[in-house]
This record gives structure tokens, sequence and C-alpha cells, in this order.
């Protein structure tokens, strides 16, 4: 498989650091977690509860497309964690390399909460899903570069679908 860098996406409950986790194992690649790549007025602001702008986002996405570029203009793959929940967001990360995929972990709204209740620890509080839920840009049938995986399916599964479909 060339190298290729797997954006793993999807509102918050969707599985995406499961997956992610799951997937860099499977490939034997590096997994990096989006959220460590927030500045910390963003995480900050998460963790009360204020959602974050476009202004908001814009650095960290950049940031997220810079470390892209990095891996697969080294010749390297990676996994990294983004919700990416905009098409102008993932957009932001396909200009910086055309070796990115998406894979979008897909569920409803009741699964994700319910969910999202049983975390603890974690910065993105479960009130915030309807939020996410209004941001989120579905991806299109023109974005050739998604994956879409229900996450009612077992995490083992959506990895092994996932490593076919990079495989084929």
């Amino acid at each position: 498989m060339k190298p290729v860098v797997i954006i793993v996406m999807g509102v918050s409950g969707s599985g995406k650091s499961t997956i992610a986790s799951q997937l860099s194992v499977a490939l034997d690649v590096r997994f990096i977690d989006g959220d460590d790549l927030h500045p910390r007025t963003n995480v900050e602001k998460m963790a009360t509860g204020v959602p974050l702008t476009d202004e908001d986002r814009y650095p960290w996405l950049q940031q997220i497309a810079e470390t892209a570029a990095n891996y697969t203009q080294h010749g390297l793959s990676a996994v990294i964690v983004c919700s990416a929940l905009k098409r102008a967001y993932r957009d932001i990360i396909r200009q910086a390399s055309d070796r990115c995929v998406f894979l979008f972990l897909d569920g409803d709204r009741a699964l994700l909460a319910e969910r999202m209740q049983g975390r603890e620890g974690h910065f993105m509080k479960a009130d915030m899903l309807d939020s996410q839920l209004a941001t989120l840009e579905r991806p299109q049938d023109d974005e050739k570069d998604v994956i879409r995986m229900p996450v009612t399916l077992a995490p083992a599964e959506i990895v092994a679908q996932t490593i076919a479909l990079l495989e084929a």
C-alpha cells in the first residue's frame, strides 16, 4: 500500500479514537490524536461548553493538514483523528496532501448521545453533540476520498473493511 494518511472523522461519540488506534495497530503506522493538535484556547473553550467557531478551528485544521503532508512527503503513513465536520475543513486537509483518505464514522444521534454519556474525563461534553451534528456536512458522493462506515458495526469489522477498501 502506498503511503497514506487516514483521517478518521465524525462527530464526538462516533468512536474515532477507538477505530483510529485499532487501525493504526493493524496497519503498523503512527496514531495521532487530532485533539492533541488543538491550541490550548480551543480545548479550554470546549471544556466550558463553548462551541468552536471556524476561526477557532482554522489553526487546528492547518496543523492537521501540515502533519498529514509531512508524513506523506516522507513516504510514511499515519492515522489521524479529526472530526472534519465540514467539507471546507476536509478541503483544507486535501489541499496539503493528495494522499489522504477520510474514514467517516456515521451514526444516529441517539446512539452517539448514549456513547458520550458513558465517557468520563473527556473535554467534549454530551450536550455539545447537537452543536456538532448541526455543523456536520456529511460527505457527498463527489468526495471520492471518503470511506463511510456505520458506527453500528463492531470496531474490528470497521477496521477490517477499511483495510480491505484501502488495499483494493
